[in-house]
């Protein structure tokens, strides 16, 4: 089962990773936009629409990467105070009751969307010359899927650690420092890590956080089963 949970983990971090660099594309669309437009008074017509294309792209494919690696915002200053069984309790009721209503609402509605406007050939109305626009269409469905599986993922973490009370392993890969401080801190102990890297300084807490992250995190050469 693990092995499973791990390989959609993948997935969402594939999908993720790749859509990622859209940032990049984004960024050179608008640098191009402003340097034609204040310096060669030659405004495009594409880059708006363009602009919002890879930005709503970047934002829908990067949701099962971030629900894969527990990033969505949540009110936690009470959820952190529960024990994991009590978290999980917590999850899958949010789940049940919300999550997949809403990912299954969401498929369906933006399938339909999606076929409508390539039945359409739409084309944006914002600029001149507007472009296509149903293929960004299509990925509303799309991510509607990936979330469903990674949803199917958390899902099954919430009944596991439910029966063993605490929470199974995921892959991880980036943190804020302050979450990295707050586990070491959590594992160590706050007098024994501050004193750690009152010897060490930040070369301390990053030992310390990696070692903590390589015993937590599953090797992808060998996952668990």
């Amino acid at each position: 089962m693990q092995r499973v949970l791990i390989g959609i983990d993948r997935l969402s971090t594939v999908v993720g990773q790749i859509f990622a660099w859209t940032v990049v594309i984004l960024t050179g669309v608008i640098v191009y936009d402003v340097v034609a437009r204040r310096f060669f008074a030659a405004p495009t017509t594409w880059a708006f629409d363009t602009s919002y294309m890879l930005y709503g792209t970047l934002f829908m494919m990067a949701g099962a990467y971030a629900l894969s690696r527990n990033g969505h915002v949540r009110g936690d200053f009470l959820y952190r105070m529960f024990n994991p069984r009590l978290q999980a309790k917590f999850d899958l009721v949010l789940y049940l009751v919300f999550f997949f209503p809403a990912i299954f609402a969401f498929m369906i509605s933006g399938w339909h969307f999606a076929v409508q406007s390539w039945a359409q050939n739409e084309q944006s109305s914002i600029s001149p010359n507007g472009p296509i626009i149903w293929p960004f269409k299509f990925l509303i469905p799309i991510v509607g899927l990936l979330l469903l599986l990674q949803g199917a993922v958390e899902f099954v973490r919430c009944l596991q650690c439910i029966r063993t009370g605490a929470w199974p392993q995921r892959l991880s890969d980036v943190e804020e420092l302050d979450q990295q401080i707050l586990a070491a801190a959590e594992a160590k102990g706050a007098e024994a890590l501050a004193a750690e890297m009152a010897r060490g300084g930040e070369a301390a807490l990053v030992r310390s956080t990696n070692q903590l992250a390589a015993s937590q995190d599953p090797s992808p050469r060998h996952p668990h089963s």
